[in-house]
């Protein structure tokens, strides 16, 4: 799929991931909307690429539904989606006080899982009403952002964990039942990259997850993610999978 002229949506596209995947979007001609909740960020984002910043939490039915026809109002149905949205959180389960309130694994599955599935679910929607693209046949396609952590399972974000890994076992199914509209489905887990995400974290932490990359031995550059989403848009057979891109961390 050609990405020139389509329309696209990223969510968390104000930082990270998602701010690079749409700079990457717009670069390659696509008509990109910023969904995001910090919408300063946003702005300024979709001022730079000639985009379109629009507030939404993802886990809202009513902000999800509200964004999308903002969106498409703006620029017609997307063809494209990326969920970038996402917290980071980490909490030990049993911690010195006592057990975590269940309240933080509610946040972050709500965030990681449910805000991907209100989004993909309202995408593939507007992508079903699409006419095939003639070089295809296909309609659209979905990429999800799920997270080494989700195979791995490093402990002290067992929530976290939880929600990737569910974000990856989605692809496969969600991509079989939405095959029938030509729509294809694909998730990417990354390993450790320079984002705010990152930023929260204590510098033994970087320095030991540093150490156990194999090649290359530094943190990923979000511009990285974004070139292998534009490679799975443009690249008809990529479908029904995960892709980790990692240097070939495998985290314990």
């Amino acid at each position: 799929m050609q990405i020139d002229g389509l329309a696209a949506i990223v969510t968390g596209g104000s930082s990270g991931l998602g701010a690079a995947t749409a700079r990457r979007l717009a670069g390659a001609g696509a008509k990109v909307a910023v969904l995001d909740v910090n919408m300063d960020q946003a702005r300024e984002v979709a001022g730079e690429i000639g985009g379109l910043a629009i507030e939404c939490d993802v886990s809202s039915e009513e902000n999800g539904e509200a964004a999308m026809k903002a969106a498409r109002q703006a620029h017609g149905p997307a063809r494209i989606s990326v969920c970038c949205a996402g917290v980071s959180e980490s909490r030990l389960m049993l911690g010195k006080d006592g057990p975590a309130p269940l309240a933080h694994h509610s946040r972050i599955v709500n965030v990681h899982l449910i805000g991907t599935y209100n989004i993909c679910r309202l995408a593939a929607a507007d992508m079903a009403e699409c006419d095939p693209l003639p070089e295809t046949g296909e309609r659209g396609v979905l990429i999800n952002t799920a997270s080494i952590a989700g195979y791995d399972g490093p402990p002290g974000a067992i929530s976290y964990n939880a929600a990737k890994a569910a974000v990856a076992a989605m692809c496969l199914p969600m991509s079989r039942e939405l095959s029938r509209h030509a729509i294809r489905v694909m998730a990417i887990a990354p390993g450790m990259f320079e984002t705010p995400m990152a930023q929260g974290l204590s510098q033994k932490y970087l320095d030991e997850m540093t150490a156990a990359i194999p090649f290359p031995k530094r943190f990923g550059d979000p511009a990285e993610y974004a070139a292998l989403v534009e490679t799975i848009v443009t690249s008809p057979m990529l479908n029904g999978e995960t892709i980790r891109i990692d240097g070939g961390l495998r985290m314990r």
